[in-house]
C-alpha cells in the first residue's frame, strides 16, 4: 500500500474563466507538466486554489486530469477540508477516480488538539485506501503543527500512512520526525513542501513537492536531480535561485504565480475571488525580480 515513490511532484495552477474552470487550458497545463520534468502532478494543491472551489468542482478537476493524463504520470489529489466527514468524502471518490495517492493537511479554520489530527488523519486514510501524505504546513494553517508524536500514533492506526510533506522550514522538527518514523516504518517517506531542496535533502527528504515548477520546471528539476544524487556543493547555485523565487512567490502568493506564467506565455487566467489580480505596477515589480534570476534564461516560453 506504501510502495508509491513521491519523487518529484509538480502543483499545478487551475486556470479559470468567468464561467469555471478553464478545462482546454487545463490539459494545455497538465501536458506541459507532463512534459517537462513532472514525477507526478499533486492537484489542486493551494497554489491551484483548493479552497476556490466547490466540492464538485474539485471532484470534476480529479476526474478531468486523471483521465487526461492517463498512464503518463500518477496524479495525487489533495483532499484537505476543515470537516472530517467532507475530506473523507474526496478521499473516496479520489480512489474511484483512480487517483495513485492522497494528500491532505490539517482541518481549515479549526484548531483540534493533536489527538482529533490523528482521528482526522485517520478517518480520510481510511477512506481513501491509497497511499495518503499528511501535509504539515503551520504557516498556512494557523500555526497548527502536526506533531512528531502524532505521526508515530497515526503510523499505528493506518497501514497506508506513507510519508509526510513539510514546508516549515524547520530543521529540528524534520530531523525528529524522519527519526521516529523511520524507527517505526523504515520506508516512511519525507517530502520538502518548499524548493529548499539541499537542506531538506540533507536530512532524508527523497520527494519534493513545487508550486515553482509551474513557473521554473528546467531549474527545480535540476535542483531535485542534483540534491537526489547528493551533489549538494553543484546544487548550491541553483538553490540560491531558487531561493530567491520562493521568496518572491512566498509574498505574492497566487496572483503572483498566475502573473508570471502569463509573462512566460502561459495563461492561466486571474486568481478567483476572493484573490485579486496584481495590478500593473505589482506584475511589473514581481516580472523585474524573477527576470533577474540568472536561471529563468533557460525556461520554457510558452507551452513548448
Amino acid at each position: 500500500m506504501t510502495a508509491f515513490k513521491f519523487g518529484l511532484v509538480h502543483a499545478p495552477l487551475t486556470p479559470f474563466t468567468e464561467g469555471g474552470v478553464d478545462y482546454a487550458c487545463y490539459g494545455t497545463l497538465l501536458d506541459f507538466h507532463a512534459r517537462h520534468g513532472a514525477e507526478g502532478l499533486a492537484l489542486p494543491m493551494h497554489a491551484g486554489e483548493s479552497v476556490s472551489l466547490t466540492a464538485e468542482e474539485r471532484k470534476a478537476l480529479a476526474e478531468f486530469a486523471i483521465k487526461h493524463v492517463g498512464h503518463r504520470v500518477p496524479v495525487i489529489v489533495n483532499v484537505s477540508e476543515a470537516g472530517t466527514a467532507i475530506a473523507a468524502s474526496l478521499a473516496a471518490h479520489a480512489r474511484a477516480a483512480g487517483a495513485s495517492a492522497i494528500i491532505a493537511a490539517v482541518p481549515y479554520y479549526w484548531t483540534p488538539p493533536q489527538a482529533m489530527l490523528v482521528e482526522h488523519f485517520a478517518a480520510i486514510g481510511e477512506a481513501g485506501a491509497l497511499p495518503f501524505f499528511v501535509l504539515n504546513s503551520p504557516s498556512e494553517m494557523g500555526e497548527v503543527e502536526f506533531g512528531s508524536a502524532s505521526v508515530v500514533n497515526l503510523l499505528g492506526r493506518l497501514p497506508n500512512f506513507a510519508g509526510l510533506i513539510d514546508t516549515s522550514l524547520d530543521w529540528q522538527y524534520m530531523i525528529e520526525v524522519m527519526t521516529v518514523a523511520r524507527a517505526v516504518r523504515p520506508d516512511f517517506q519525507f517530502i520538502s513542501g518548499t524548493e529548499y531542496m539541499i537542506s531538506a535533502g540533507a536530512v532524508g527528504a527523497t520527494g519534493l513537492l513545487s508550486p515553482l515548477a509551474g513557473i521554473s520546471p528546467r531549474l527545480v528539476r535540476e535542483l531535485y536531480g542534483l540534491c537526489r544524487r547528493e551533489s549538494y556543493k553543484e546544487a548550491y547555485r541553483l538553490q540560491e535561485d531558487a531561493a530567491i523565487l520562493f521568496r518572491a512567490f512566498r509574498d505574492a502568493g497566487v496572483p503572483g504565480l498566475k502573473a508570471a506564467a502569463r509573462w512566460f506565455g502561459r495563461d492561466c487566467g486571474h486568481p478567483r475571488p476572493p484573490l485579486p489580480a496584481l495590478d500593473a505596477a505589482a506584475t511589473r515589480a514581481l516580472v523585474e525580480q524573477v527576470a533577474a534570476v540568472d536561471s529563468m534564461t533557460a525556461e520554457p516560453r510558452g507551452w513548448s
